[in-house]
Parts: structure tokens; C-alpha cells; sequence
């Protein structure tokens, strides 16, 4: 009699977790039935965990010791306790509380929503989803501590078409919008299509892993506090910038960091825009726009970039009061092809350190700078020319003389020029 007693018990206490893991996830009758199979084919996936490693120097514009946690670096999901969520047209999904959930299925006007705890880590696991909504974001993240998307093998595709509708005082334009931290990793490929923002966080948005194909109206990829890249395969296409960081509202806040990956931008505005600073330490990176690289202060440490420009290549720019306006390259391997007319390869309204790299500039004006120049080390070619002297307003690599003391000039429209010691 106690033996059957302790099992009918067990049998209702695991019909309870069941019915409270189901609504955890807002799945309806019809999402039952499917569940178990989905789970039993989840259970046989391979979980071990890819690991990105982010390097760290000393004396860069960021700190990068602690930019990613290891729970950021990792490319698969912990899916012992994963809840289910299979995906029915019309039927949203609401996610109340920290866990990690599953899609599964294609859709139509479905919004998954994240309303948690302020310190609840939910991690939502894309799972060769497809999911095409008319004006609401695929993923609306109103309140976590963070939020990661993962995805596993093959592809899934998010697609919102048409004018995003409003909430209150919040526009939510983007594909996957998140009010707090957002994470995107995994294994597999995630494409988004938009008719305004592909993905947007009013926190930070990591990457750090992945491939990731988006297609926007605005801009690719979007957040107000940072845009941080340890690594991925990002092809991004955008009618305004492919990365932008920045807060309207504060200028001590928005960069871009990228630590590797390759990442390759088609842009009708800037590839790469920050208010704050835009540090390269690695990957490669392919891309062209009005303006490649924008910041108060980019920095190039490391990675192969290639730029093809309308405008500026790279302009350090004052966006942020906290920043000396600075155009920094300390390594790296720098390709820019600019377009004729008015336009500079690199331009800084502030100053120009060049200690090493190569910098390799085909256009009419390589340099312009308003404040002072240093060329200590590094490769500087010019229409096929290598440089021994960086003036300002360069026009196809010719000089202006050389100062023979060594001192950094002021620029003015003209610059100065400082010699290679």
C-alpha cells in the first residue's frame, strides 16, 4: 500500500511539473503533444560547450579582461532542464521566469515575450525555427537580467515585414529587441529580415558565435550601451549603419568592440558607428558604405580590414565629451579604397597616432587631421607608394616636406605632417 501511495505521488508531482513547465513557456493543448518528441530529440544532441577565448592588451582604448563572461563564450545550451516551446501561428509565447527554452516549428505572428525577474538569466534556443510576423518583433525582451539566443545546428530565419507598430513610449523596431543584456551564440545560422532594425538592444549586445545573416532597413545591428564581438560570421546588409552603438540621450556610453570573427557589411550610412570608441583587436572585416569606421575614438589594434568608402574610410569624429578624438592604429593589416571627389581615407577631427600595422590607401586624400600627428612604426602605402611622412590633406601620397625636429605639428584643414622615426 505505501509502495502504491509513493507512486501515484511521484505520478502527480510529475504531471504538476509538467503543466507548470508548459505554461512557463505559454504553450497551448495543441503544443502538448508534440512535446515529448521534441524533448527526446533534443536529449540526443551534443551539448559539450564551445569555448571563445577573448585575449586581453594592455594599453588599449578598452578593457577587455572582463567583456565576456564564460557563460557568454559558450555555444551551446545546459538543455537537462530545457523547457519546450513549439511554435503555433498566432499564439504568443510568454517566458516569466529564468530557464532555458526551445522553439521548434515555423509560424506566423507570433511574439515570444521575456518579462522575468530583473536578475533572471533566460536563454531562448533557436532550433530551425521560422517565424514571419507583420509589425511585432520575433523576440521582445521587456525585463531579464540577460537574455541569451542560442542556435543550433542548420538555420533559422526570423522575418518582420512590415511597419512596426508602437508600445506606449517604446518603439520596438527590430527583429529581436531587448530593453536589457542580449547574447546571440550557437552553433548554427540565424537569418533575419527587416523592415527596420534587425536586432537592438537598449543594453548590451554581445556576439560570440555563430553566423548570422540580416538584411535591415535601418541599421543591422543595434544597442545603446555596447556592441561587443568575440566572434561569428556576420553578413550584414543595412539602409543606414551595419553596426551602430550609441544613446541619444548619453555620450559616455556606445562602443564597438570586435575581438575576432569575420564579419562583412554592405551599409547606406556608416559600417561601423560608435559615439564612444570602436576598437579592433582581431577578425576579418570586409565593408562598404558612405563611411567605414566612425567613432570619437577608433582604435586598430589587430584583424584584416578592407574598406570601400563614399566618404570618410575612418573618422574619429567628436560624438562623446569623455574622449580625446583620436584616430589610433597600433597593428593590424588596413586596406581603403576611396571613392573620388571630396573624401578622405582617414580623417581625424582630433589626432593621428600611427605606431605600427600597415595601412595600405588608394584615393586622392589619405590623411586629414585637425590636431597633432605621430608615425613611430607601422607600414604607411599610398597609391602604391610607401610613406616615410604622414601630412595632412595627402594627395596621392605626395608630401609637403619634413620637419626635421621630430615635434608633432598641429593640422588645421592642411594638418602637418610628422616623419617615421
Amino acid at each position: 500500500m505505501k509502495d502504491t501511495a509513493e507512486k501515484k505521488a511521484k505520478q502527480i508531482l510529475t504531471a504538476f511539473t509538467l503543466a507548470l513547465t508548459l505554461a512557463a513557456c505559454g504553450s497551448t493543448a495543441e503544443a502538448k503533444a508534440e512535446s515529448s518528441a521534441v524533448t527526446a530529440t533534443l536529449s540526443t544532441e551534443e551539448t559539450a560547450s564551445v569555448v571563445h577565448t577573448v585575449s586581453s592588451q594592455e594599453g588599449t582604448a578598452l578593457d577587455t579582461a572582463d567583456m565576456f563572461t564564460e557563460r557568454d563564450l559558450e555555444q551551446s545550451a545546459d538543455l537537462s532542464k530545457a523547457v519546450s516551446c513549439p511554435l503555433s501561428s498566432g499564439k504568443n509565447i510568454s517566458i516569466t521566469e529564468e530557464g532555458v527554452y526551445v522553439l521548434t516549428g515555423e509560424a506566423t505572428d507570433v511574439t515570444v515575450t521575456v518579462n522575468a525577474p530583473s536578475d533572471a538569466k533566460v536563454q531562448i534556443v533557436l532550433d530551425n525555427v521560422t517565424v514571419t510576423n507583420t509589425d511585432h518583433p520575433v523576440i521582445d525582451v521587456i525585463s531579464a537580467d540577460k537574455v541569451f539566443v542560442t542556435t543550433t545546428d542548420g538555420t533559422s530565419t526570423l522575418t518582420v515585414s512590415g511597419t512596426f507598430s508602437e508600445d506606449g513610449d517604446t518603439k520596438k523596431d527590430a527583429v529581436i529587441f531587448s530593453k536589457d543584456d542580449l547574447v546571440l551564440s550557437g552553433n548554427g545560422t540565424l537569418r533575419i529580415v527587416s523592415s527596420d532594425n534587425g536586432i537592438t538592444s537598449k543594453d548590451d549586445l554581445k556576439i560570440t558565435g555563430g553566423t548570422y545573416v540580416i538584411e535591415a532597413k535601418d541599421h543591422a545591428l543595434e544597442a545603446n550601451d555596447s556592441i561587443r564581438i568575440a566572434d561569428g560570421t556576420l553578413t550584414l546588409t543595412a539602409g543606414k549603419d551595419g553596426i551602430h552603438a550609441g544613446d541619444d540621450d548619453d555620450d559616455t556610453v556606445g562602443f564597438v568592440y570586435i575581438g575576432n570573427g569575420t564579419i562583412n557589411i554592405s551599409a547606406g550610412d556608416d559600417c561601423i558607428h560608435a559615439v564612444t570608441i570602436a576598437q579592433i583587436d582581431s577578425g576579418s572585416i570586409t565593408a562598404e558604405g558612405h563611411e567605414g569606421i566612425e567613432a570619437t575614438w577608433v582604435q586598430i589594434n589587430g584583424g584584416t580590414i578592407v574598406l570601400n568608402a563614399s566618404d570618410d574610410g575612418i573618422n574619429a569624429t567628436r560624438k562623446s565629451g569623455s574622449y580625446t578624438t583620436l584616430a589610433e592604429f597600433t597593428g593590424g593589416d588596413v586596406t581603403i579604397t576611396m571613392a573620388s571627389g571630396d573624401t578622405d581615407a582617414v580623417d581625424s577631427n582630433g589626432n593621428l597616432v600611427i605606431s605600427g600595422g600597415t595601412i595600405n590607401i588608394t584615393g586622392q586624400s589619405a590623411f586629414d587631421f585637425d590636431g597633432s600627428v605621430s608615425f613611430t612604426g607601422g607600414t604607411v602605402i599610398v597609391n602604391g607608394k610607401e610613406q616615410t611622412q604622414i601630412t595632412g590633406s595627402m594627395m596621392k601620397g605626395q608630401g609637403m616636406g619634413m620637419q626635421n625636429d621630430g615635434s608633432m605639428p598641429q593640422g588645421g584643414m592642411n594638418g602637418g605632417m610628422h616623419r617615421r622615426a
